[in-house]
């Protein structure tokens, strides 16, 4: 029988390390705290990985909890790309995990985000970002008969059980060839469509209690997870 991967928690360190990098977002300041990066944000992060990977396949079986930390798996890089940004600091200040569904790169598809900085805790679910070919089908599928009306229940569970706000609107006018849509207008204003909340640093974070405390919120995410999930095998 395969042994049940383990999380501890995160520590208080950890929240601790962004605090600080907020503060002194600099390379020395980095250098002189990357073990306690390794140490204090890293490990739990990977552990997390693991552990709820484990327990959101219950709900997505073929979700994917990559523990890498090459920008390539679960765990965003803390270095930031500053090539097109006025903004120059170099760091990430907040810890950014997905674990995402489907094929080529992460953020070409739906997921499930947990975001933690000092103060804030951030789940969401859904895709961030549509590519052209996603966005056009997208369009398609909010004013079709059947696919239309289980995106507004899929974001109304969320909104209903915990409060979600919807993400991702973009637009500010109905794209051309929709301006008779008689329903659901509001979603043609996306570009991305997730539900997310936010609230305080609660104390399951440092507990192992954190698994349970992210499933109950994702399970009533997990409509809009799917929705999403099925509009990419509509390309």
């Amino acid at each position: 029988m395969r042994e049940e991967q383990i999380f501890p928690g995160f520590f208080k360190e950890t929240v601790d390390f962004y605090r600080g990098l907020a503060r002194h977002n600099d390379r020395a300041w980095f250098e002189a705290h990357r073990e306690v990066f390794k140490e204090k944000v890293i490990t739990p992060a990977q552990d997390f990985v693991l552990a709820m990977g484990e327990r959101l396949r219950t709900l997505r079986p073929r979700v994917q909890a990559d523990p890498r930390t090459n920008g390539s798996g679960s765990i965003f890089r803390i270095h930031r790309d500053i090539r097109f940004s006025k903004d120059k600091t170099p760091y990430q200040t907040h810890l950014g995990i997905l674990f995402w569904e489907g094929p080529g790169k992460k953020m070409e598809n739906p997921g499930y985000y947990f975001h933690l900085e000092p103060g804030r805790v951030m789940l969401a679910a859904g895709l961030y970002s549509f590519s052209g070919p996603v966005l056009k089908i997208f369009r398609e599928s909010v004013v079709h008969p059947k696919h239309g009306p289980a995106l507004a229940r899929a974001v109304r569970k969320a909104q209903e059980a915990w409060g979600c706000q919807l993400g991702g609107r973009h637009y500010k006018k109905i794209p051309r060839g929709y301006e008779n849509a008689k329903v659901r207008q509001e979603f043609l204003l996306h570009n991305g469509l997730y539900v997310y909340m936010e609230s305080d640093v609660p104390a399951e974070v440092f507990t192992p209690g954190l698994i349970d405390y992210c499933l109950a919120r994702w399970k009533d995410m997990t409509p809009v997870q799917t929705w999403t999930a099925d509009l990419l095998t509509r390309l």
